[in-house]
């Protein structure tokens, strides 16, 4: 009986140590997620297939080429994945590395009116704006592209941002948690050749980037002062206020209630 105890014991430790390296594996994959470290872990994944193809095959040089690449690699993961690593580590030392998510529902309501009041403003005065909201994929490669801002979000930052003839008013705004991440940023253009002739850059970049992430983007028309939103690839325009609400509430809404249904939450910015 005291044998079966251990053994259950025994078992047990191999099922928690499992569980543990797998769910540390998923948050480093999640906190690159969306960065150009995902292409170097697929760089990485085809060195260790070669070298293995090469071991079974007995191909002895390119073995030893692979091993090599592998002995090294370490060093290069490091350097490569220093940003990463960094923003990681700072997560770890703020205590938030398992942070529980609190204050969901009133942090979403405070931004979805921050943005309605700042869109509205700018739509009355036709103050052109772009607008990108992070949700499940990162964004720290546009992020990199701007001007790290890392203020809370308010309506009056987010305007005075886009008041013309200003250091950061041509580009975009990315916003993540309730933070300015960045201002200034540069945006993919969308090369669908169904997009109207009339939309112009700020319509194609907001269509580009909702075309790669899941980024919910606004756009305010300076020509029209007509409001515009993307999401997968699609663009709905000429948004009137209840609209835009609508669609912010149930976008922000669903993306914290996919971030809390987790048992721990840790994301890994300011990126994207």
């Amino acid at each position: 009986m005291l044998d079966g105890g251990f053994e259950f014991l025994k078992y047990l430790r191999i099922v928690i140590d499992v569980a543990l390296v797998w769910f540390v594996l998923y948050k480093l994959i999640m906190l690159i997620r969306g960065t150009k470290a995902v292409q170097l872990l697929k760089g990485i994944f085809v060195v260790l297939g070669i070298w293995l193809v090469s071991y079974f095959l007995q191909l002895k040089t390119l073995m030893w080429l692979m091993s090599q690449a592998i002995t090294w690699g370490f060093l290069g993961v490091i350097i490569l994945f220093q940003p990463e690593l960094r923003r990681a580590l700072e997560q770890l030392g703020r205590g938030s590395f398992f942070a529980r998510n609190s204050g969901e529902d009133d942090s979403v309501k405070k931004s979805v009116e921050a943005i309605m009041k700042s869109c509205n403003y700018m739509a009355k005065r036709r103050i052109g704006a772009l607008i990108t909201i992070e949700r499940e994929t990162g964004m720290s490669d546009y992020v990199e592209t701007g001007i790290s801002i890392e203020g809370h979000l308010t309506s009056e930052l987010l305007t005075n941002i886009f008041i013309p003839n200003t250091p950061l008013h041509d580009g975009a705004v990315i916003i993540s948690e309730s933070q300015i991440t960045a201002a200034a940023c540069y945006l993919p253009l969308s090369e669908s050749p169904f997009i109207s002739k009339e939309l112009g850059t700020r319509h194609r970049a907001a269509l580009g980037i909702s075309e790669v992430t899941d980024a919910l983007t606004i756009v305010v028309s300076e020509e029209t002062g007509n409001i515009s939103c993307t999401k997968n690839g699609e663009l709905h325009r000429e948004l009137d206020q209840e609209a835009l609400r609508d669609i912010l509430q149930k976008e922000l809404d669903s993306t914290s209630n996919a971030t809390a249904s987790k048992t721990w939450n840790w994301r890994g910015k300011k990126d994207g």
